[in-house]
């Protein structure tokens, strides 16, 4: 009888962390299964996501007259992520944006990784994160954790590295990402979430007339193959200036502005004001005509706020839209870029024995 009690107990157990199946999605090349998983709140609040790169495939939330549209950029098959995507909704890593060169040295020693950017590294490599089928560890209602673990030199980069990683809808509206790693030898992470939110509702304009606001004075600033100088550039004065709202389109095009034209817009990391591992707000975005309103809030150090400079018109998204130059923003909450490369930047190396943890918030609603 005991024992019978302990496999029933274990059993409730599995089917409470399985409590949401979700819907077969495809299969990869490799005859991978990838599952489609719905997160639901009472306030009508939806958001599709895949085991496949941990991709945000929809987001569904209401506008001020109550009516409920996507508010991200992505595709209606796996097929189409798998063939040519500029990381829609998707978990990039082992490290989210640029490392110089490919290289970085760490403990004395030199690791190269590919350059397949201008001749950068660019969100984990040729097949980082965002193109690995991740384990489910728990599916519920309105909770989704995955867990992937890269081999040791995967992509270059050092060291047997664990994550796990949980979305969770609140009834708040606020959609949640954690994230946490462990390694047995030392390594360099940066993980982030690479959504393009377009808040007219199923991308029907682009977001040049979205007003958007950053809690931060200063800018990380570029050169010619957008990699940091390792200057903080106070943002006063200039086209980057978000500490206030601002239309996106207004300075978009200044090109009076140096680091304007070295992004073609924006395509930049802004240093938060917030004090250093604290969890705070620190951007929103609306769009005046839907009332739709974004506050994200997180712990990292920076976010990357990108204008969708490189769309260039050749992909067909979901509802029948060609996305074209302009039709999504990005604001990808980060350490700084080339981290590694940059000793006076916030470090991203992660230890033995350390437990890498963040989290970062999008919060919808309406005005």
């Amino acid at each position: 009888m005991k024992y019978c009690f302990l496999a029933l107990f274990f059993l409730s157990q599995n089917l409470f962390a399985m409590s949401n199946p979700g819907k077969p999605f495809g299969q990869t090349p490799a005859g991978e299964s990838v599952t489609l998983y719905t997160l639901k709140n009472a306030k009508g609040m939806e958001v599709h996501i895949m085991n496949y790169g941990g991709i945000i495939q929809k987001i569904l939330t209401p506008d001020r007259h109550g009516k409920v549209e996507d508010v991200v950029l992505g595709f209606e098959t796996l097929q189409e992520y798998i063939k040519d995507t500029p990381y829609f909704g998707a978990i990039v890593g082992r490290f989210g944006n640029r490392i110089a060169n490919g290289k970085f040295t760490l403990d004395g020693k030199e690791y190269t990784l590919a350059a397949q950017n201008n001749g950068q590294h660019l969100h984990g490599g040729l097949i980082g994160f965002d193109k690995k089928v991740w384990k489910v560890e728990a599916a519920s209602a309105q909770s989704l954790s995955l867990s992937y673990v890269s081999k040791d030199m995967e992509e270059g980069f050092p060291g047997n590295l664990r994550v796990k990683m949980t979305y969770t809808l609140s009834e708040d509206n606020e959609l949640g990402i954690s994230y946490e790693a462990t390694t047995d030898k030392a390594t360099v992470l940066n993980l982030s979430n690479h959504s393009y939110f377009n808040l007219s509702g199923n991308a029907k304009r682009d977001i040049l007339n979205q007003e958007v606001q950053i809690d931060a004075s200063r800018l990380v600033a570029v050169n010619k193959v957008l990699i940091p100088t390792g200057e903080l550039t106070p943002v006063n004065g200039t086209p980057f200036d978000f500490t206030k709202p601002h239309v996106v389109g207004d300075r978009i095009n200044d090109t009076s502005s140096e680091q304007i034209v070295l992004g073609g817009g924006y395509d930049h990391c802004w240093a938060l004001d917030k004090p250093a591992g604290s969890y705070a707000k620190i951007a929103t975005v609306h769009d005046p005509v839907s009332g739709r309103k974004m506050t994200v809030s997180t712990d990292q150090p920076g976010v990357q706020f990108y204008t969708g400079n490189f769309l260039d018109g050749h992909l067909t998204g979901k509802y029948g839209v060609q996305i074209t130059k302009r039709h999504g923003l990005c604001l990808e909450t980060e350490h700084f870029p080339d981290s590694p490369n940059q000793p006076n930047f916030p470090s991203t190396v992660l230890r033995p024995g350390e437990v890498y943890k963040t989290k970062t918030a999008y919060q919808f609603s309406v005005n």
